[in-house]
């Protein structure tokens, strides 16, 4: 048998980790832009913006509640979503240091300026195009 080993990370990595993995989804990127956009909606109202059935945006709301990425306050039998800002501070305080460390050559970087095209229409396309020289086609007799 073998050993499972479990690593231990600090109370920042560890939120980092639970705010990726929500925010791994996405319908759940779509809920947060809609909080974004205007704070403080309804699940009814959520469902009206993603075509989606009113369970399955339930069930994405509570995995982003359990990141911390949305609060939630009752009015009643409402229930209102607002996003909390702390945790998107945390990561965007790591993801701007993560980037700010990493220096791509200017030799290396691909832009769309750079891509050169074959001028002669699609025959850049033909090595996709899979042909089997040894199959014959149906011919349909009537």
């Amino acid at each position: 048998m073998g050993i499972t080993k479990r690593l231990e990370f600090d109370l920042e990595t560890k939120a980092i980790g639970k705010i990726c993995k929500a925010l791994g989804h996405p319908t759940r990127i779509q809920i947060m832009t809609l909080l974004w956009k205007r704070d403080n909606r309804t699940c009814g109202e959520i469902v009206e913006l993603i075509p989606l059935a009113q369970s399955t945006l339930s069930k994405h709301l509570l995995e982003l509640k359990k990141a911390d990425l949305v609060s939630i306050k009752n009015e009643g039998k409402r229930v209102i979503y607002s996003v909390n800002f702390d945790n998107l501070q945390l990561l965007k305080k790591y993801v701007s240091s993560y980037i700010s460390t990493i220096e791509i050559p200017e030799k290396n970087k691909m832009t769309v300026l750079t891509t050169r095209h074959k001028p002669n229409g699609n025959s850049h396309l033909k090595q996709y195009n899979y042909q089997f020289p040894d199959k014959k086609k149906k011919q349909l007799t009537i």
